[in-house]
């Protein structure tokens, strides 16, 4: 028997073509390990407005686990480490404050190849992970709830 749990999926549209692969294999994945679960994908434009998205949904209580997902590329500029740096501090504090499981997949990566290879491919597919990770966190949190 298949527990239903909720799952929401809070994505940037910003470097897309990336994005959309972390999604994909995330909501495949998340699918595969439960079936009678409901995902939804909220977008955004970019990995800056993640963090309020994903707070508005923890503070409704409707997901049993948020995905945060999202590709940053390094530029010549400091600007893509201080966004990761802010991005990922504003997750972790919306997890403690809202004792929801927050799944961060906001990537701060070096180049495409990298980008590649962690968001399009099956392999080390960080998609993937963050929907077992989901799916983990959230029967841990369903048993320690009881």
């Amino acid at each position: 028997m298949h527990v239903k749990r909720g799952f929401i999926l809070v994505a940037s549209q910003f470097n897309e073509k990336y994005v959309q692969g972390l999604v994909t294999h995330c909501t495949d994945e998340l699918r595969a390990l439960s079936p009678a679960s409901s995902v939804n994908l909220l977008l955004v434009p970019g990995a800056f407005e993640i963090p309020v998205v994903v707070q508005e949904m923890a503070r409704q209580k409707t997901a049993d686990a948020i995905v945060a997902l999202g590709v940053i590329l390094q530029g010549e500029t400091p600007h893509a480490q201080h966004l990761a740096h802010s991005v990922t501090q504003a997750l972790q504090q919306i997890s403690l404050e809202h004792s929801i499981p927050v799944i961060n997949v906001v990537l701060s990566l070096k180049d495409e190849e990298q980008a590649r290879n962690r968001c399009l491919e099956d392999q080390i597919n960080r998609g993937t992970e963050a929907a077992r990770a989901a799916f983990e966190m959230a029967n841990l949190f369903a048993e320690l709830r009881k």
